[in-house]
């Protein structure tokens, strides 16, 4: 989808990293930030995004259970060996 200037929802997927931590360079920023303003479903992504690394910052090894933690384990193991 082609929302602002020559800015796809894609790019914008691929931008966001670099968007939240302030390296865009300012032209992008704003072609960045005029698509989300005209893009409900960037906007959502974008609010998804920022909520993830809020929540994953709080997190500790600590917090997590035994059993959570051997079920994460088995799932990157997995990944990483298919």
């Amino acid at each position: 989808m082609l929302i602002s200037e020559d800015l796809t929802c894609q790019e914008l997927v691929e931008l966001v990293t670099e968007y939240l931590e302030g390296t865009l360079r300012p032209k992008d920023r704003d072609r960045f930030e005029q698509h989300v303003v005209l893009c409900d479903g960037c906007a959502y992504y974008l609010d998804q995004m920022r909520t993830m690394i809020a929540l994953t910052d709080s997190l500790t090894e600590e917090s997590i259970t035994p059993e959570a933690r051997e079920s994460l384990l088995h799932v990157f193991r997995e990944w990483k060996s298919g």
